[in-house]
């Protein structure tokens, strides 16, 4: 029975199935149906197009009622060649029925089944079913009303909720959250559940076609809307749980990961959200787009770039050559990897500019990690003064030896600290260790550290630092006094007094009891008592 009407823009089974049934009271009430009547007129006028069932003159039962409606009953042909009530008597079908509602019916009350539509509307009084304004009768724009005022408390009841439930999430994980992101963050929900109760109730108000049609895509489009917005605020609360998870991760794959797979399923939520939409709007997508012709190809070859970066991005996941917070050097950048997209690499240099990198240039360029070092590598000469004796020397060398094996940061089983060249003004001792830290932060921290316990050895075993100076100096001849000549036990003796004012030196220093953290910028005080490190 479908079949026989035009539902152009009515999509709903639901809807169509009552429409078919208020047309067969309206033809009830004009007239016992009798299905010889059809295909008779139907088969005289083969011919034609279009042929009006009602109103005719020659038909007695059709002038009884005519006075009492203008609506018609035409019915047309299809380009299958099927006969089919048209959209005309369609969207005309409230007005009829409300018309001849006052005529009995020729089944009887009772043998038609009604919808719960038809059954609202026969509960309602007579003057609200009788008067209408643009074809809407009475309780309709009253029932809409409800219906809107049910779908705002809805979503305040909703929004309510969700934003409780989420206070006392909150307040168990001792989270303090801003309440206007919680606002902001429930919106979509209650929206999307005052669109779904606007979408059910539709049904219940027997609106005509066209009213229908105009309301059903409105709520169509919100929706959309809103479950997109709801859809994109989980994506973005999963990715938030999965980002505090990969904090405590020992691998950064996961920190690049995360992020890539958010903005992924958001452009796939908003590429569908925009499909149905233009859906609900009768706009087919799939035949516009082999339809572009030319069009088409420039379209692909503009996405292009797109798709190289897209695939640039997903080489990038599956080689890794870095992670989110590496230092690294890509052709002539140098910084810090911030984000990583579908499309580009962002990168923050030392001077606090961001570059924006295309992930198809990532496949081929040359990338230096930083990051990826295990150990810092730190080399320098210390320059003590031509005057300073052998003793003294070798104590300070072993004694900076000793504060290499006792610092918490420093590589223990590979430095060279020795006696290096003769210089111009000075004697050189060469300092080669290694750091092993996770940032550059810590790295300077402790270079730090190191150097003033250097300076506080070189004090307490009297050498002295020597610098460029032009110094005469007078002596009478026979003043010099050659060295002594070193005992087997002098070098060793030596080193012993090294070790014990390096110990000296370093007993008092907290990092002797525990190993301190990366560095924290933030300033105040960190759980030992000493100052945090971002501030100094």
């Amino acid at each position: 029975a479908l079949r026989c009407f035009d539902f152009t823009g009515v999509k709903q089974k639901t809807f169509q199935i009552e429409f078919a049934i208020r047309m067969l009271m309206v033809l009830d009430r004009i007239k016992e149906v009798e299905h010889s009547d059809f295909i008779s007129f139907l088969y005289q006028r083969q011919d034609e197009g279009r042929y009006v069932y009602f109103p005719q003159e020659r038909i007695a039962a059709h002038r009884k009622v005519r006075r009492l409606t203008k609506g018609r009953i035409v019915f047309e042909r299809s380009d299958a060649g099927e006969w089919r009530f048209s959209k005309e008597t369609v969207d005309g079908l409230n007005a009829l029925e409300r018309d001849l509602e006052i005529l009995p019916s020729a089944f009887g009350e009772g043998d038609i089944p009604l919808t719960l539509s038809m059954l609202i509307r026969s509960r309602m009084p007579e003057a609200l079913r009788r008067g209408s304004v643009f074809d809407v009768e009475l309780w309709q724009w009253l029932g809409l009303l409800v219906v809107i005022f049910a779908g705002v408390v809805l979503d305040f009841i909703v929004r309510l909720l969700l934003r409780l439930v989420w206070g006392r999430i909150d307040h168990k994980r001792g989270v303090d959250r801003d309440r206007s992101l919680i606002k902001s963050a429930v919106r979509p929900f209650g929206l999307l559940a005052a669109g779904l109760l606007w979408y059910v109730s539709l049904r219940l108000l027997g609106l005509p076609a066209t009213a229908l049609l105009v309301l059903q895509i409105a709520v169509h489009v919100i929706l959309i809307l809103s479950g997109m917005m709801a859809a994109f605020r989980v994506v973005d609360l999963l990715s938030a749980m999965m980002i505090e998870r990969a904090v405590h991760t020992e691998t950064k794959i996961d920190d690049l990961l995360i992020p890539l797979v958010r903005k992924t399923l958001k452009t796939f939520i908003g590429a569908f959200g925009l499909i149905y939409i233009a859906e609900s709007f009768d706009i087919q997508i799939i035949p516009l787009l082999t339809g572009l012709g030319i069009g088409g190809l420039a379209f692909a070859f503009a996405a292009k770039d797109t798709i190289e970066n897209f695939f640039g991005s997903v080489a990038v996941i599956l080689d890794k050559p870095f992670d989110i917070g590496d230092w690294v050097v890509i052709g002539d950048i140098e910084g810090t990897v911030e984000v990583m997209g579908l499309r580009s690499t962002r990168v923050r240099t030392f001077y606090n500019s961001l570059v924006t990198l295309p992930n198809a240039s990532l496949v081929r360029a040359t990338v230096d990690n930083y990051g990826r070092r295990r150990y810092r590598r730190y080399k320098t000469a210390l320059s003590l003064t031509y005057d300073t004796p052998p003793e003294k020397v070798e104590a300070f060398c072993e004694g900076i030896r000793e504060i290499i094996r006792l610092h918490p940061y420093t590589r223990k089983d590979y430095f060279h600290v020795w006696l290096n060249n003769f210089g111009a003004h000075s004697l050189d001792v060469l300092v080669y260790m290694f750091f092993d830290c996770p940032d550059w932060g810590t790295e300077l921290r402790e270079r730090h550290r190191l150097m003033l316990d250097i300076v506080r050895l070189a004090s307490r075993i009297g050498v002295h630092f020597a610098f460029p100076t032009q110094t005469i100096e007078l002596k009478r001849v026979g003043d010099a006094h050659p060295l002594d000549t070193p005992s087997r036990d002098t070098e060793a003796r030596a080193r012993r007094a090294g070790r014990q004012t390096a110990h000296e030196i370093t007993e008092q220093q907290p990092w002797r009891e525990y190993k301190p953290g990366p560095v924290l910028f933030g300033g105040g005080s960190d759980e030992h008592g000493t100052e945090g490190e971002g501030g100094e």
